[in-house]
């Protein structure tokens, strides 16, 4: 398993899944196929599986290790969560995450913060596991940080029409953490400590956050979901039919893009492939993902 130093902090991946996923062109409606076949040359076979044509995605957690806390960032899909629109992530079971989780040598019960990007189905899913017939906390000594915005965004849809958004993930993945009193709701621009603040990158989600590390003078940040696919980098006006807010995602995506260019940040995104870690370079009009240590 592949660990990363920030400065003081560890970071290890806990992969879920990964593999073939959504076809460009529907991931991306406003890809064309002439932008997609002038890049096909670098995108197979490590971003796009060329038996299929489809991107290949990972689902995964980061284990980010202080000196004094265990921290998991973004839960993934889970298990038993009935997610008719998506057959990949559907009724999930057997599956091997805590076992990865275990691996790194922190069990579930030693996690002491779960903060969620955003309150998406593959996010938030192992927030809880179903425990004779009752969804209930994964990370029974954890405090689940959420973004205010984005919670209370995710909490008025759920009110009205419980199971017709994202197919119910508050329900069973949100609601069940905060009647356990284990949610902290905090401002869109939080500091966790010294080291780790969550900070706002709506557009994807009204309130998503990306969380960002500043440790012995390195610096990094877990962007979420601001950003799916190398394809952006190269195209960053692409937005991704599940972006909530269209326009807004585009602004976020290429701001982010620029900062993270000019400073040099290290990386660590939600659904690239592995390592999925790396740097913004500057290529030609548009940017390029360097992966570190390639």
């Amino acid at each position: 398993m592949k660990t990363h130093q920030i400065g003081n902090i560890e970071i290890s991946q806990i992969i879920e899944m990964e593999g073939p996923d959504w076809a460009p062109l529907t991931f991306f409606p406003d890809c064309t196929p002439q932008m997609l076949q002038s890049q096909l040359d670098w995108l197979q076979p490590r971003f796009l599986d060329p038996t299929n044509g489809r991107l290949i995605f990972a689902t995964q957690s980061y284990l980010v290790r202080t000196t004094h806390h265990n921290i998991l960032i973004d839960s993934c899909v889970g298990e038993h969560k009935e997610r008719a629109y998506s057959p990949a992530w559907n009724l999930r079971a057997n599956t091997d995450y805590i076992a990865k989780l275990e691996a790194t040598g922190v069990s579930a019960d030693s996690i002491d913060y779960v903060l969620c990007t955003h309150l998406h189905p593959d996010h938030v899913g192992w927030n809880t596991r179903l425990i004779d017939g009752r969804w209930v906390p994964t990370f029974q000594n954890a405090k689940y940080i959420f973004a205010k915005t984005e919670y209370e965004f995710w909490k008025t849809k759920s009110a009205k029409h419980p199971t017709k958004y994202d197919d119910g993930c508050y329900i069973d993945s949100v609601l069940p953490i905060q009647e356990a009193g284990q949610a902290i709701v905090v401002a869109d621009t939080h500091n966790l400590n010294d080291e780790i603040t969550l900070e706002p990158s709506p557009g994807h989600t009204p309130g998503h956050t990306s969380v960002r590390i500043q440790s012995n003078g390195s610096h990094a940040v877990f962007s979420g979901d601001l950003i799916h696919s190398v394809l952006q980098c190269v195209y960053p006006d692409l937005v991704s039919r599940a972006c909530f807010d269209k326009a807004l995602a585009r602004q976020t995506r290429k701001s982010f893009l620029q900062s993270a260019c000019e400073t040099r940040t290290q990386v660590f995104t939600a659904h690239f492939p592995s390592p999925s870690t790396g740097h913004i370079e500057p290529a030609r009009e548009s940017y390029r993902f360097a992966y570190v240590g390639e």
